[in-house]
């Protein structure tokens, strides 16, 4: 067997996205918070889904979204998540490899199906989710295969996975081997709620434990509970090596001790569906990261991969982000 190798590896749920067009009343209706991530269990996912319009089934999990990212760009990406041995499960394990990700995480054979994220989309292109995650809270310790996570430059955590203590546990595991390997350890905070849900950890881990943060306004801010961004962005500031804060159409600023870069978005021709900018801000974000790239340049990436996920429904890409880099980056004026 040759030598494992990858830029990325990314522990998270393994989720199908299930993207339907709604209107605010329906979301109000079901009572779910406009623009984030509600937890659900299987009874509840039947009925919002028979509440749901014609809808779209796209493999989508966080991670997955950023490691999917990374691979179309041109980078060596690799995933661990759980799905079951069913057929939406299938479909992810399909998907993530056609992707280009190296995925070799056993199926469950028994226990809750597969997970899957019933998405809300408005006419603002807000996304609100409500999400079952069914088998990925299956993931544990024996899922984590730490010869990829040493063989990986960077290893990027979801911070949605911390919603269950099996894996949390592996999350743990992972860090550990990435440490010991001399490699770097990312963390996503993944929702504003989650935060709320895990504030405490999640601080101890960013301080102590985490080398590259990966924030939007809303999340930093509930991390250190101030009411405003540049409150946020001095309380993180010497926390963690690096950290890249998005601010949805007023781009990211990104901090590493001293050094504040401030990076505009990048021209958007249309914006349909809000799901995975963030994901995959992170996947160019990290692409350039792990290739070296100064940070600005990193910040850069993450804002051209995000543009073109926003425009157009779901949260993996619709073109060869390699190319349409080049494109970006040869564009006037840059």
């Amino acid at each position: 067997m040759p030598e494992l190798s990858f830029d990325v590896v990314g522990i998270g749920n393994a989720i199908v996205d299930v993207l339907t067009q709604a209107d605010d009343a329906l979301v109000e209706a079901q009572g779910l918070p406009k623009g984030g991530m509600t937890l659900i269990d299987g009874s509840q996912a039947e009925s919002l889904y028979d509440e749901m319009g014609p809808a779209r089934e796209i493999s989508g999990g966080s991670a997955a979204n950023t490691l999917a990212g990374v691979a179309s760009l041109g980078g060596r990406a690799a995933f661990i998540g759980k799905v079951r041995n069913d057929q939406l499960g299938g479909i992810f394990r399909h998907d993530i490899r056609a992707a280009g990700v190296h995925f070799e995480t056993p199926p469950a054979t028994s226990g809750p199906p597969s997970g899957r994220s019933l998405i809300f989309v408005t006419p603002d292109a807000q996304r609100t989710m409500a999400t079952f995650l069914g088998a990925a809270t299956e993931l544990g310790p024996d899922d984590v295969d730490a010869a990829v996570v040493a063989a990986a430059k960077v290893t990027y955590l979801e911070g949605y996975l911390f919603d269950r203590p099996a894996a949390k546990a592996a999350f743990v595991k992972a860090a550990e081997a990435a440490r010991a390997a001399g490699r770097k350890v990312s963390l996503t905070l993944s929702d504003p709620f989650c935060v709320e849900r895990h504030r405490a950890a999640f601080r101890d881990l960013v301080e102590h434990h985490v080398d590259l943060l990966f924030a939007n306004e809303q999340e930093i801010c509930a991390l250190y509970e101030v009411p405003d961004f540049d409150a946020a962005l001095q309380a993180v500031r010497n926390h963690c090596d690096v950290a890249a804060l998005t601010r949805s159409a007023q781009g990211s600023v990104v901090l590493a001790g001293d050094e504040v870069h401030v990076v505009d978005a990048a021209p958007l021709v249309r914006l349909v569906d809000t799901t995975g900018a963030g994901d995959l801000y992170a996947a160019g974000f990290l692409f350039g990261y792990t290739r070296g790239d100064s940070l600005y340049d990193c910040g850069r990436i993450g804002a051209i991969a995000a543009a073109e996920i926003i425009s157009h429904f779901g949260a993996r890409p619709e073109v060869d982000l390699a190319r349409h880099l080049e494109d970006c980056m040869a564009a006037p004026g840059d």
